[in-house]
């Protein structure tokens, strides 16, 4: 099968990064080496009871997979620092010069959902302290690896920490807090604000954000109301306060804000870093629903292994939006983008990274980083779900290259 859409119509900007990224906790394995203290995920319910303890031993193999990475030609590679490995950094100092020695940009996320146990254990995202917490830590790191980190990303997707993990529950730490859940995202934005300018005191420089998008689509006209409620939560809720300093005039009174607070939380940033899989539909909320929406399946597109719609066309309105709203956003990029297939043989995959880059390229970013270099432990989902360009053989930890990897491959050198 040959996929020719991007080719013909999208003429790549100079400097045009193209990356891959993976997490943390999603494939380094090593629970109990180097003095990591327990992650608040360790023990958190996931498919068929599995665990993340060795994952893709990513923390033993780490030159294997560089060598994967300088194989695909990639300009940038997107990991996240283990804020339980805060006693001992020395995995990431080696990982970062291997990675200079390929010729490849490291690309640092502070916090991809990992918080340590005891962190949590004092109150997580629920108490302000925490954001400070999180800021001693970014120090730390960003005195370590600031003179060799090309970009810095302080917190993953806090949208997905709040809804997901303190919401609904369906992420550790698990709580169901519903609309008792939005002081996690200002202290998630308050950590945002403060790493940032840890980050530039220790010399980084280049500092931005990964946010999840997701365009909200009423299901009917009688459903702009709830499509506007959810985008506000999930969307607005953490880019406005990071580039304009203030937050949606809705949602703003349920907020634990201190005076001076947004001053901290919207220092301009270098870039703005875009995760997007799909657009998420809404209608008004049926009786008894606590929430002022309700979400709705997109069945009209086709549909990657872990059922989310495949709609290219999205990432472009997304970004469009970002851009209408905020007309002195700075450079973007699609940090995260990717899908679930599990063959070897991935035109399905391929097909999607073909969409979505023209997508991308074509509302302007600056570069695009593939979820994901291979295939991890998927949170709640254990590893029931294959986003790598690289398969993983969990039992033997082989890695092979699927079909996809060649072709991006082949992408990036043209």
């Amino acid at each position: 099968m040959t996929f020719t859409f991007w080719e013909a119509h999208v003429t790549l900007p100079d400097g045009f990064l193209w990356g891959v990224s993976t997490s943390a906790f999603q494939i380094e394995g090593a629970f109990h080496e180097d003095g990591r203290a327990p992650s608040v995920w360790d023990g958190f319910p996931a498919f068929e009871g599995q665990d993340a303890s060795v994952a893709c031993d990513h923390y033993h193999r780490y030159r294997e997979d560089i060598a994967l990475m300088s194989d695909l030609g990639v300009g940038a590679y997107r990991f996240s620092v283990a804020w339980p490995r805060l006693a001992d950094l020395g995995f990431y100092d080696r990982l970062v010069d291997g990675l200079l020695e390929a010729g490849i940009a490291p690309v640092a996320t502070l916090y991809h959902w990992d918080t340590p146990a005891s962190v949590e254990d004092g109150g997580g995202w629920l108490r302000r302290d925490t954001a400070h917490r999180f800021a001693e830590y970014a120090s730390v790191v960003g005195e370590l690896l600031a003179d060799r980190v090309a970009m810095w990303i302080p917190v993953n997707e806090p949208a997905m920490v709040t809804l997901l993990g303190y919401a609904i529950g369906q992420h550790a730490p698990g709580k169901t807090l519903l609309y008792d859940a939005l002081p996690v995202a200002h202290h998630l934005n308050l950590a945002h604000g403060l790493a940032v300018s840890a980050l530039r005191a220790a010399g980084a420089r280049a500092v931005g954000t990964a946010n999840n998008h997701t365009p909200a689509w009423p299901e009917s006209a009688a459903d702009v109301a709830a499509a506007t409620a959810y985008s506000s939560l999930h969307n607005w809720l953490f880019a406005d306060p990071m580039l304009v300093g203030s937050y949606p005039a809705e949602l703003a009174d349920r907020l634990p804000i201190v005076d001076g607070d947004l001053a901290i939380v919207s220092p301009p940033l270098d870039f703005y870093g875009v995760n997007y899989y799909n657009p998420t539909r809404l209608r008004s909320p049926s009786e008894g629903n606590p929430l002022p929406f309700e979400l709705v399946d997109v069945d009209e597109y086709p549909k990657t292994e872990f059922d989310w719609p495949v709609v290219p066309a999205g990432l472009t309105e997304m970004i469009a939006a970002l851009r209408a709203r905020y007309p002195g956003l700075p450079p973007v990029y699609v940090t995260e983008s990717g899908c679930s297939y599990e063959a070897l043989d991935d035109t399905d995959r391929i097909a999607y990274l073909d969409g979505h880059i023209a997508a991308a390229v074509e509302a302007g970013v600056s570069g695009y980083f593939v979820w994901s270099l291979m295939d991890n432990f998927e949170w709640d989902s254990g590893y029931s779900q294959r986003f790598g360009l690289v398969h993983v053989d969990y039992p033997t930890q082989r890695r092979t290259p699927r079909a996809s990897f060649g072709w991006y491959r082949d992408r990036i050198r043209r």
